[in-house]
């Protein structure tokens, strides 16, 4: 079994932030997955939904926490499923890369990032990462601006018109980490 979360805030004012990405792309997956009846549902501080993923019974999750305390319905889940932190993957925004690239990467440091601070701390850090680029202030039109403040943004309209291509390309690299469990 597989636990697939996407980090992100719960409330419709932080929806198309790019600190919510994560959440982002498992709503995407989850309308290309699950069944029209199906939904997610909220129990262990999450919205979630259990089904099979390419091959793998598999539980998708949004964190109904906001960020910073996102490691507790990833424990709940992984630990009411028996699920080993290896088989945890962790879909985020990522500050240090630019927008739209993609990484992937298994256990090491948070980086700063404080919802996967809060997962290291409960389940440890031996989990897989899919890092997506949203780019850093330093590097944009509003230098200026705070890491903190440019995560709670709304993605740019151009941004938004490359999200679909965004998630494809997400979904690209959850399959080859998928396959490889």
């Amino acid at each position: 079994m597989i636990l697939i979360c996407g980090l992100g805030n719960p409330g419709d004012e932080y929806q198309l932030t790019r600190h919510n990405i994560g959440f982002l792309f498992i709503d995407y997956l989850a309308d290309k997955i699950l069944a029209p009846t199906d939904s997610l549902k909220s129990k262990y501080k999450a919205l979630y939904a259990q089904t099979n993923y390419l091959g793998h019974s598999t539980i998708l999750v949004k964190p109904q926490t906001f960020m910073n305390n996102s490691g507790i319905a990833v424990y709940e889940l992984a630990h009411f499923y028996k699920i080993p932190s290896e088989n945890i993957i962790v879909i985020h925004d990522e500050l240090d890369i630019g927008f739209g690239q993609i990484k992937t990467k298994f256990a090491g440091g948070h980086a700063g990032h404080n919802g996967l601070r809060d997962i290291d701390k409960r389940v440890g850090n031996k989990y897989h990462r899919i890092r997506v680029g949203i780019d850093h202030p330093r590097n944009t039109l509003t230098p200026q601006m705070s890491p903190a403040d440019y995560v709670l943004q709304k993605f740019s309209a151009s941004e938004q018109k490359d999200l679909d291509n965004l998630y494809s390309d997400i979904e690209s690299r959850l399959e080859k980490l998928v396959s490889e469990l």
